[in-house]
């Protein structure tokens, strides 16, 4: 969100990369008799990147290894195109002449290719596009008669987003520069603790186990679950009751012995009954407490149609995580008890009011656990103090999904089941589960309340169905919520942010009419462009808009068009 009129035009760059081999060496033993084949094995080195980008080089510094996604193990490659740059990263192994080799690499994210060069015959390649998951790249390839060494590769695409490569297999003869070792059974998971909880829930998080492809988690000396990192969320347990939880690491090898035992108690049941509930389909919009041209507003100007009002922003302080609030004077209100009182009166009157953290020019960062406790013990003295009925995410400088996921988990063990969490990811945020934003969303879905995007001040994107739609139209809206609706979020969920006015962004305002007949399409079937999605979603949330002093600047001509219509939703 912007505290000024005009564009951002921000596209957020993810990391990623190309992955080549390079194969150098061949080994044959000669005897009396004749020739040993060398036996077949993967010839690439560091295939899985546990130790980091260790006989790899990615081109431009595009490559760096990450904990999280991973297809096996405790890391991944991850890397990102950038400008001419495809992030491509070789690395040099040993092949034998005259032999086949067969190539594979698991990848998601954006474009990625998968090759062979220099194989002294006929170079191959293969590629895929965007994937949401794991997916797994194959090719072979034979030698030439005297080639000693391949390049093997992968790579993105220009102006695509990061993608992820992990399990990178070369197999075939031994050239002689052997391959990795063979795994061996993972020690066991150290720094087991209870994170947040709930009345029915315990998350967990313990340190990384190097060699571990995966973790189970035990209660009482019974396995209730696996999990791929680290961390897990144990569901389906009584209120007010204490458990005895341990995890073991596994891989290829075997299972680890189990961890130190830790005890977690949930908490006592009952939420906020002083949270009013948001309505099935509700209308967001964003107050600007600060003057930027547009309407000046008391909360209690508010136009009524407007069930969820995020207060925007929330500051960053000297300590990483931590938000406090300061009442602009700019605003008007004569104290701080008055603007905590017209916060009262709208939640009497049955709406929710939140604190937003965030926008165009917020500093808030949330990348360690520390910064992560900061942050909900924080926001939840800010709900204490003002009475907000909870929080709005809307970084848009960057969010790591792990501790973010610690921070508004934590934040709702402490502030109980009425907690209002809404979020306002940008486009390139949301076009693909891989994205930190999109990941985060999935990993609280069982307490976020909707995601509304904002389908502006953005570049032309991909809809669900793969093709590249412009803003500003009915299919802009349906395509791209339609991949928040295939890619896990319950309709519920899912919200159409757009301005309130031509001044309220820098591009992309839409008519209210364009949102209607996007809200009919994807809850009804009817009034769709060119795009018409597979299934109709009438349980979406409804629409939210930047902001509310804008749509007063132009006579509340926006919520007075969109919000009956979203009422009437089915």
């Amino acid at each position: 969100m912007e505290r000024a009129p005009g564009g951002r035009g921000r596209i957020r760059t993810w990391i990623g990369g190309t992955v080549a081999v390079l194969a150098a060496g061949a080994l044959s033993l000669t005897g009396l008799t004749g020739t040993a084949q060398a036996a077949d094995i993967n010839v690439a080195k560091n295939a899985g990147f546990e130790s980091g980008l260790s006989n790899w080089t990615c081109s431009a510094g595009s490559g760096t290894t990450v904990g999280s996604p991973v297809h096996t193990g405790a890391a991944a490659l991850r890397a990102a195109p950038a400008g001419q740059d495809n992030a491509k990263c070789v690395q040099a192994v040993a092949v034998q002449p005259n032999s086949t080799y067969t190539l594979s690499a698991w990848v998601q994210g954006g474009y990625v290719y998968l090759g062979a060069e220099g194989t002294g015959t006929t170079d191959v390649s293969t590629w895929t596009p965007d994937s949401s998951g794991w997916k797994q790249l194959t090719t072979t390839f034979r030698t030439g008669a005297s080639t000693r060494s391949v390049t093997v590769y992968t790579h993105g695409w220009y102006g695509q987003s990061a993608y992820y490569a992990d399990d990178v297999s070369v197999f075939g003869p031994d050239g002689g520069g052997g391959g990795d070792p063979e795994p061996q059974i993972p020690g066991a998971p150290s720094g087991l603790a209870v994170g947040s909880v709930t009345s029915s829930s315990v998350t967990l998080n313990w340190s990384a186990v190097s060699g571990a492809s995966g973790y189970n988690v035990y209660r009482g000396g019974t396995k209730v679950q696996s999990a791929s990192g680290t961390s897990s969320t144990v569901t389906g347990l009584a209120a007010d009751t204490s458990y005895d939880f341990q995890v073991t690491a596994t891989n290829a090898a075997g299972e680890s012995a189990k961890s130190a035992t830790v005890t977690g108690r949930t908490a006592q049941g009952g939420g906020n009954p002083g949270n009013p509930a948001v309505p099935k389909h509700a209308v967001t919009g964003y107050w600007q407490n600060f003057n930027n041209g547009a309407a000046v507003q008391k909360l209690r100007d508010v136009q009524s149609q407007y069930d969820i009002i995020a207060v925007s922003f929330a500051d960053a302080t000297t300590t990483p995580g931590q938000i406090t609030f300061n009442l602009d004077p700019a605003v008007g209100y004569a104290s701080v008890a008055d603007f905590k009182a017209d916060i009262a009166a709208k939640k009497a009157a049955g709406k929710s009011v939140i604190i937003s953290v965030g926008g165009e020019k917020g500093t808030i960062s949330v990348n360690s656990d520390a910064s992560a406790t900061a942050f909900a013990d924080s926001a939840y003295a800010l709900m204490q103090e003002y009475g907000f009925n909870g929080v709005d995410i809307d970084l848009e400088n960057g969010l790591n999904s792990t501790y973010m996921t610690k921070a508004l988990r934590q934040l709702s063990a402490k502030a109980g089941a009425g907690m209002v969490l809404t979020m306002a990811p940008q486009t390139i945020d949301m076009q693909s589960t891989a994205g930190e934003y999109f990941k985060t969303a999935l990993n609280v879905k069982d307490i976020l309340t909707v995601v509304n995007m904002q389908y502006y001040n953005s570049g032309s994107m991909l809809g669900c169905d793969g093709k590249v739609y412009s803003q500003g139209s009915v299919d802009f809206l349906t395509a791209l919520a339609c991949i928040q609706l295939e890619g896990g979020l319950d309709a519920s969920q899912v919200g159409l942010g757009v301005p309130a006015s031509t001044r309220g962004a820098g591009s992309g305002y839409v008519d209210p009419s364009i949102v209607k007949n996007a809200l009919d399409c994807l809850a009804r079937g009817t009034n769709c462009g060119s795009f018409k999605p597979s299934r109709t979603y009438p349980g979406i949330r409804g629409a939210m808009t930047w902001s509310t002093n804008w749509d007063a600047t132009a006579g509340n001509a926006w919520s007075n068009a969109v919000g009956p219509h979203v009422h009437a939703l089915p």
